[in-house]
């Protein structure tokens, strides 16, 4: 997954799968990412995308759309484009996102065993107005794998995180998620994700989710996710949520 799903790029969330072909179906909507990259010459597009965390009326995310494309066999380019936007006792505020840039390389498959693992590394930009993001430019390290078994796909990884800037300290992050496609037109899965504190005076915390991919007709589809996240030392939980349509073509 990019260093964030658009905002995080990691986090991930960048990310693709769901072929209508019947692969197996994974990254977007969930927080942990997968190793399989869009096919070659083709596009995947999630859009509208809107993704948002936090904890009762303090909350931030963004909004926007993330382009994936096949360059070259087992090379897939990502870009998110987000509008980014938060919530809290003062009200609203919204601005331009740091726009995200990824590249995932399959460097390893197995068809037969149902085994591929892939790296995944991206970066934000600080293209950000009105404070909204870093500031500095941000990255993501990361190695995904997934087990293909049957209807089953087992997927998870993670990696380093670099986040430079005043207060900021780099962390690891990485997750796990068990996925089933019910039926051609439905995969629900389950996911718990793990970040490091990535502030000096932050905290690490822990997120589980549950996500859904239905198949509305032709190239377009229905992907939602979310769930409560909890942050070490703190008895109250947060949540995530993340709902976009996805084409391919």
């Amino acid at each position: 997954m990019a260093p964030n799903r658009l905002s995080k790029g990691a986090l991930v969330y960048a990310l693709v799968a769901a072929f209508i072909s019947g692969n197996a179906w994974a990254g977007p909507p969930f927080l942990t990412d997968d190793p399989e990259p869009t096919d070659t010459g083709h596009w995947e597009i999630y859009a509208p995308l809107v993704e948002a965390e936090g904890r009762g009326a303090d909350f931030e995310g963004s909004a926007g759309v993330e382009l994936n494309y096949g360059a070259a066999p087992d090379l897939q380019i990502t870009i998110g484009l987000p509008m980014a936007f938060s919530h809290d006792r003062g009200g609203w505020r919204r601005g331009a996102g740091d726009v995200a840039v990824s590249a995932k390389y399959r460097f390893y498959q197995d068809e037969a065993a149902g085994l591929s693992v892939a790296a995944f590394p991206g970066m934000t930009l600080p293209t950000a107005s009105n404070g909204m993001g870093n500031g500095r430019v941000t990255a993501l390290l990361p190695v995904w794998a997934q087990k293909d078994i049957g209807a089953w796909s087992i997927f998870g990884g993670g990696g380093y995180a670099i986040n430079p800037g005043p207060g900021n300290r780099d962390h690891w992050e990485g997750g796990i998620a068990v996925a089933r496609r019910i039926d051609p037109h439905l995969l629900i899965g389950v996911e718990a994700d793990r970040k490091g504190a990535d502030t000096i005076d932050g905290c690490s915390s822990t997120s589980l989710g549950l996500g859904g991919i239905y198949q509305l007709g032709g190239a377009l589809r229905l992907l939602a996710s979310g769930g409560p996240s909890f942050a070490d030392g703190e008895g109250k939980a947060g949540f995530h949520g993340f709902l976009t349509l996805g084409m391919d073509f």
